[in-house]
């Protein structure tokens, strides 16, 4: 960057710029309008806002804009739904210029660094401007009667927002860290498989009632992460990253699991969101089914929640995470063996309502073309379906569960005994005692959203990680 352009961001920020950045829209005279930040300042701090508005004329008007009620009135002439996808697009573009070895604090929110409703219309104005594609500064361009032709936009979008794909001479990979189970993903370089594994550890065991994590619980998961240790080391992973889920969303005590887990592994699990779980399920579910031109849907039941994701083609529209999964369904609803009917009844109602609340806000969820099932739960009751009595991906990916079959399924084990249920072909004796709160998920999420069918996918969360790390883009 020449030293005049330099000195004239100083100026009209009042202040000297304290990371790097590129000015990606000016105006017509050549006169800075708006900058695209790096995600971290040069001293390391996370710096949430992606593209800053500095025009001179611009801040002025749009902060008379602001000072008018606009905040608000914005916010509700957009909607929740529409600022929701908003907040996510952004924070998903300025995510993947992320370092994938990066540890420690991370840049949060969406625009303004928040998730939720309107913060700040130069935010959201100084992104339009870049690139176009942010419906509260369309809305502000519209009340301030403002054009994009107005303004030199420096490099096209699809360019600037583009991230070189790293380079890597050695396999990567993931470790997920769920209510359920403990995962581990390694890839080569090229993200051939090496090494997959699935082990039920039930960190959040009782979580759902007591808020926080078991001291055997914890001692187990910590024992399986020894053992994902070693394989790191011995396929001579360098780089990984290391995701705990709704188990350590829900616990008071996540600091004293998480301390013991960098410990052994030498970096700290992430605590993500429900979001951004989905995000990667999403990713990961997709990454080996043929290209889809209609609406997917990807259902992933976990053991303590339950993503429900939407797009068209392989472009993720919507996430909607909800707090019920096999086990917590199991530890709060159903209490005897085999369950009750209306035990049954008011898991299913349970998930049901969670599904009037997503009809509700996302109407178009209807109107899918497809729907694939991923993760622990739904690929189990896949797997009883077949009667298979060893995990078989081959068998199971790909595999269509109708709902008619499911059902089947979930009548099938609803009406053993524990004991019985763990004589099920298909079924690990391990997942036995939590497999029926999880069909209830299942049948509840079929029946709400008028699902014929299942599209079965063995690929994940650890799939949408380890290809977040290959390519971010």
């Amino acid at each position: 960057m020449n030293p005049a352009d330099y000195a004239r961001v100083g100026e009209l920020l009042g202040r000297v710029p304290q990371g790097q950045f590129e000015i990606v829209v000016r105006s017509k005279s050549g006169d800075p309008v708006v900058l695209r930040n790096a995600p971290f300042l040069d001293d390391g701090t996370p710096m949430p806002t992606r593209y800053w508005l500095l025009g001179e004329h611009e801040t002025v008007i749009v902060g008379r804009l602001e000072a008018s009620g606009g905040v608000n009135q914005a916010e509700a002439d957009i909607g929740p739904i529409a600022l929701e996808e908003t907040h996510s697009r952004y924070a998903a573009e300025r995510d993947a210029a992320i370092d994938p070895t990066h540890t420690g604090p991370r840049p949060f929110g969406g625009v303004g660094g928040t998730r939720i409703g309107v913060k700040c219309l130069h935010a959201h104005f100084g992104w339009w401007l870049a690139v176009g594609d942010d419906p509260v500064g369309q809305w502000v361009a519209d009340k301030l009667n403002i054009s994009r032709d107005d303004y030199v936009v420096t490099e096209n979008s699809a360019v600037i927002n583009k991230r070189s794909r790293p380079i890597f001479t050695s396999p990567v990979a993931a470790i997920d860290i769920g209510t359920n189970s403990t995962n581990l993903l390694i890839v080569d370089p090229h993200g051939n498989e090496i090494v997959r594994e699935v082990n039920v550890t039930r960190l959040g065991k009782g979580v759902a009632a007591s808020g926080l994590l078991d001291d055997d619980a914890i001692a187990t998961t910590v024992q399986q992460l020894a053992n994902y240790a070693s394989l790191l080391q011995q396929h001579k992973v360098e780089t990984f990253r290391v995701t705990a889920t709704e188990a350590c969303r829900r616990a008071s005590n996540a600091n004293t699991f998480l301390d013991q887990a960098e410990t052994i592994l030498g970096k700290r699990p992430e605590i993500i969101s429900g979001t951004e779980e989905g995000q990667l399920a999403f990713r990961g579910a997709l990454s080996k089914l043929e290209p889809h031109n209609g609406i997917t849907i990807v259902v992933d039941i976990g053991g303590g929640s339950t993503e429900v994701m939407f797009g068209t083609g392989n472009t993720l529209q919507h996430v909607s995470s909800f707090p019920v999964g096999a086990v917590v369904l199991s530890e709060t609803e159903l209490h005897r063996d085999p369950p009750k009917p209306e035990e049954l009844t008011n898991a299913i109602g349970l998930v049901t309502d969670f599904m009037d609340d997503l009809v509700r806000e996302q109407p178009q969820v209807l109107e899918a073309t497809r729907v694939v099932g991923v993760a622990g739960t739904i690929v189990t009751i896949a797997a009883v379906e077949l009667g298979i009595a060893r995990f078989d991906p081959v068998a199971l990916h790909g595999m269509t569960l109708t709902r008619e079959a499911a059902e089947d399924v979930f009548r099938t084990l609803a009406t053993e005994s524990l004991t019985d249920r763990k004589s099920n072909p298909g079924l690990p004796p391990e997942r036995a005692d939590v497999i029926v709160g999880g069909c209830c998920a299942l049948v509840g999420v079929m029946r709400r959203l008028r699902i014929p069918s299942v599209t079965i996918s063995v690929h994940n969360l650890l799939d949408g990680v380890v290809q977040h790390i290959l390519d971010p883009q």
